[in-house]
């Protein structure tokens, strides 16, 4: 027998006890209106321990196939520009699925959806330009297309070049791309330019001191956003965007 069988029927043993025990006991001092009351508050004491044991079973499978298919609709909600309605379904699954595992990795989706309809940063930050400052307007208008890297992370050496395409081909249509990096652990301002040349990257690209990284909910790299007449209308991974997305923001 398994223990989270065990531990649920370890309550219903007890049950059984406190009725054997109550019937005893009832045959012995007569007092049956009061052996009744006895033997009612625990059985009540023992359904409270049960559903207790209950709640902190790990989650099923089927749980968790649940969690996983319902946090895929969510993802998909937000790729079809449906912030609202990701953000009321995923407070729901917050109170249905959140001991899941499934539910650890909804979190960080969470945060990315908390920042949509944030207004545009007044101060963006900006401590160094490597490129491009004069070929871009952060003042809140357009369509800017933010993203966050670092040279020592490998998926942003593989999607921050990806980028250069989608900005060419979409600048005129008015498509700001700004490229930001703190220049932490390993990196340094010369491998950046280092990187931004040998990757031939025509974007914008600046260093920022940490406070747009927060100020966008960034927790891991590469994270990207679009900023749009004035505000935030998607937080996401860069290679989830999508030229029908583009298309719309354009």
């Amino acid at each position: 027998m398994s223990r989270s069988t065990m531990m649920l029927v370890l309550p219903l043993i007890l049950i059984v006890g406190a009725i054997g025990g109550a019937v005893f006991a009832t045959g012995e001092s007569g007092d049956l209106a009061s052996q009744v009351k006895a033997l009612t508050e625990r059985v009540a004491s023992l359904e409270k321990q049960l559903e207790s044991v209950k709640a902190n079973l790990p989650p099923s499978q089927e749980q968790e196939q649940a969690a996983a298919l319902e946090l895929r609709n969510i993802s998909g909600l937000m790729q079809q520009g449906k912030t609202e309605e990701a953000k009321a379904k995923m407070a729901t699954f917050m109170t249905t699925h959140g001991r899941t595992q499934t539910a650890r990795q909804a979190a960080s989706l969470q945060e990315e959806m908390a920042v949509v309809g944030k207004n545009s940063p007044t101060d963006w930050h900006i401590s160094k330009w490597f490129q491009g400052e004069q070929n871009i307007k952060l003042d809140g208008s357009g369509t800017t297309l933010v993203v966050f890297w670092e040279t020592w992370c490998p998926h942003c050496a593989r999607e921050v070049p990806k980028l250069d395409k989608l900005y060419t081909d979409n600048k005129s249509k008015g498509l700001q791309v700004l490229g930001v990096t703190r220049v932490t652990k390993t990196a340094t301002d010369q491998g950046v330019a280092d990187f931004i040349q040998t990757q031939k990257v025509s974007y914008p690209m600046a260093k920022e001191d940490g406070q747009l990284a927060t100020y966008f909910n960034v927790a891991g790299i590469p994270a990207a956003a679009v900023v749009k007449n004035g505000k935030i209308v998607w937080r996401g991974h860069p290679a989830n965007l999508t030229d029908q997305m583009l298309a719309g923001w354009l």
